[in-house]
């Protein structure tokens, strides 16, 4: 018939457009090559994923709230559908989230969604970045993608902040206020910077409009720029992170290939997520902005929580002394300045840093595409531990009212308790995380030398006991033998040679970086050699082995 296309044609023409656009964009094989790449099987690597496929949902459901949300503080008298404010004078944003919540269809269910991806989105990239810091998967090529990571988490808990904003509630309103309080401590900038922000006195008519723009355009930008660039991009450009373990090295990868596995699997990752949100949307309340009423400068409800994200900072801010000094004639509240500008600078350019300041402290700049296990790097491991009990120990302290409150202490004691714990607490948790990780290291080093206890005592013909031991399979304790690149290599400072003292130790920065590097590589995991009799099965005639005294390897620790 005239005017059909066959099968083949339509094929040829379908060749001709790939040849084409792989001539222009050299497509084909940087295709084949992704189909191929390799992924390890390994529940924390879903972490990014998570975040990945929350920030799709925020997206979504951040479409469709736009189309009915008005960012004005212009005054109106609501007459909607919650008949407990009908007649209340309020912002029309506030009245515009009430009727999002009560009067459009799905409203309120996607309303919850957004907020609830939210939530996820920001506990997902710091518990992928947690897992990232103890394995030591920002090391040499990874540098820029966790300097990224650390840009996103800021990014995302401003844009959270900003989000729960706009609804202009006296919850987030309370929030603002606290914000406006931080920036005008700012010393000789901070009048006019809030001037600036908010159009002139708080809370002004200007500050919702801006930060609806702010939250809808600028940041997600940034993200949706940052997002596929750490996840995807640089991801493709690099070997693929995984643990030691049977076969695992530094220049190969075991794992599922990206076209069919991978993409079977997260595909319905994305689904089996997008269900959970939408339960906990449907089924758990959130934010419910109409028992706080509209914002009032004079007014605040009592026992006010932030979102979790955003309690850290809430904390530091009621534990810090009042404490002020002036300057020049200008005041300078350090009450305000410190927890909320100074302590968060230092966590966050710590965390920037720090690849920099490990590969400088270690002398290590190998590739490592081989993750370390957070027990054979103890000081590493010390340091995250201590980061996080740093962080719980303010996020606590958010609530410390709330903690007074419930468990009928005094409230300055509450606070006097958490001043301590901030200083001896990450203390604390450094030392005793050290020690669980140099503990870990000795049962590994039986469980490879000795084999696995098994709580049957023999007594030999000569009248001695000793405990029958089973051998570990090689496959269960690759992880502990197979060989790996070393963490650190030795920068100590080498002794005087005819009087003349090495270069190292001409200057106390040569000096500092030896004592460190000294006391990094103390009581790092080394790579035990197994028995010959437990490789090969015949100790005792059963393949079992009797306890012997520890080598050198462990008895160092």
């Amino acid at each position: 018939m005239a005017g059909t296309t066959t099968p083949q044609a339509r094929g040829r023409a379908v060749d001709r457009s790939a040849r084409a656009l792989d001539d222009r964009l050299g497509t084909t094989g940087f295709a084949r090559r992704a189909l191929r790449k390799a992924f390890p099987d390994h529940w924390s690597f879903l972490l990014g994923e998570i975040a990945m496929y929350s920030f799709v949902i925020i997206l979504l459901t951040g479409v469709y709230l736009t189309l009915f949300y008005k960012p004005s503080m212009q005054e109106v008298v609501y007459n909607g559908s919650y008949t407990k404010l009908r007649g209340v004078e309020m912002s029309e944003a506030y009245a515009s989230t009430l009727n999002i919540s009560f009067d459009v269809r799905g409203g309120l269910l996607v309303r919850q969604l957004h907020h609830w991806s939210t939530l996820l989105f920001m506990a997902a990239i710091l518990v992928h970045m947690l897992r990232n810091f103890f394995t030591g998967a920002f090391r040499k090529p990874r540098e820029l993608n966790w300097l990224i990571g650390v840009l996103m988490l800021v990014l995302v808990m401003f844009n959270g902040l900003f989000g729960y904003t706009l609804p202009d509630d006296l919850l987030s309103g309370t929030g603002l206020r606290i914000l406006e309080g931080v920036t005008a401590s700012i010393p000789l900038v901070g009048s006019y910077t809030v001037m600036f922000l908010f159009g002139g006195e708080f809370p002004g008519t200007d500050i919702i409009p801006r930060l609806y723009v702010i939250h809808i355009l600028l940041i997600p930008g940034l993200l949706a720029a940052l997002i596929p660039l750490h996840a995807i991009v640089l991801t493709w450009r690099q070997t693929h992170t995984q643990f030691p373990g049977k076969g695992s090295s530094n220049g190969t990868v075991h794992g599922y290939p990206f076209f069919p596995v991978f993409i079977a699997k997260t595909t319905a990752f994305f689904l089996w997520l997008l269900g959970v949100t939408t339960l906990l949307a449907a089924f758990v309340q959130i934010n419910p902005i109409w028992l706080f009423g509209p914002y009032d400068p004079g007014a605040i409800s009592s026992g006010s929580q932030p979102d979790w994200y955003m309690g850290w900072l809430e904390g530091a801010l009621r534990i810090m002394p009042s404490w002020e000094i002036t300057l020049w004639g200008h005041t300078v509240a350090l009450s305000v300045l410190v927890p909320a500008l100074v302590v968060p600078g230092v966590l966050f350019t710590g965390l920037a840093a720090y690849p920099f300041l490990e590969r400088w402290v270690t002398g290590d700049d190998r590739i490592h595409h081989l993750l370390d296990r957070p027990r054979d790097v103890p000081p590493r491991t010390g340091i995250g531990v201590a980061g996080v009990v740093f962080y719980g120990t303010l996020w606590l302290a958010g609530g410390n009212d709330v903690l007074a409150d419930r468990f009928h202490v005094s409230l300055f004691w509450t606070t006097w308790f958490f001043r301590g714990l901030i200083i001896l607490g990450p203390v604390l948790a450094y030392i005793i995380t050290y020690r669980i990780c140099v503990g870990l290291q000795r049962r590994d080093l039986g469980l490879a030398r000795h084999g696995l206890e098994t709580g049957i005592i023999r007594r030999s013909v000569e009248g001695g006991y000793s405990e029958v031991e089973r051998p570990m399979p090689d496959e269960a304790i690759a992880a502990i033998t197979d060989p790996r690149p070393a963490v650190a290599v030795d920068l100590d400072v080498p002794p005087p040679v005819d009087g003349i003292d090495s270069p190292r130790g001409r200057t106390a920065r040569g000096r500092l970086r030896a004592a460190l590097n000294r006391r990094f590589r103390a009581d790092l995991a080394v790579v035990p050699e197994r028995r010959p009799e437990l490789t090969a099965g015949n100790g005792n005639g059963n393949g079992v082995g009797e306890r012997r005294a520890v080598d050198e390897a462990a008895s160092r620790h």
